[in-house]
C-alpha cells in the first residue's frame, strides 16, 4: 500500500523543507505519537533504524522501547553474533 500526501505550496508558505525533511519529521511524529516503533519508523523515514535514533537525541525527543524494538536488538546480536562466528 502507497500513501501519498499532497500539500499546497500555499499551507508551507517559505518553509525551506525538503521532502526527505518532511517524510522523516512525518515518521517521527508517529514515532513521539508511539503511532509507530522505532524500527517501522525508521523505514517510513527512509533512513537506518541507528540514524533514526541519533535523530530523535537530536530533537531530545526520549525512546520508547517497546517489545518489538526489544526484538530488533535481540534479532542484530544474533546476526552480529552469526557474523563474529563466520569470521573466527
Amino acid at each position: 500500500m502507497v500513501m501519498t500526501i499532497e500539500l499546497p505550496d500555499v499551507n508551507l508558505g517559505s518553509l525551506p523543507l525538503t521532502s526527505e525533511q518532511a517524510r522523516l519529521d512525518f515518521a517521527v511524529g508517529l514515532y513521539s505519537g508511539r503511532h509507530a516503533s522505532l524500527e517501522r519508523a525508521a523505514r517510513l523515514a527512509g533512513i537506518s533504524y541507528t540514524d533514526f535514533m541519533h535523530e530523535l537525541g537530536k530533537r531530545d525527543i526520549c525512546l520508547n522501547y517497546t517489545v518489538e524494538d526489544i526484538e530488533h536488538d535481540m534479532r542484530m546480536v544474533d546476526e552480529l553474533a552469526a557474523n563474529v562466528a563466520t569470521a573466527a
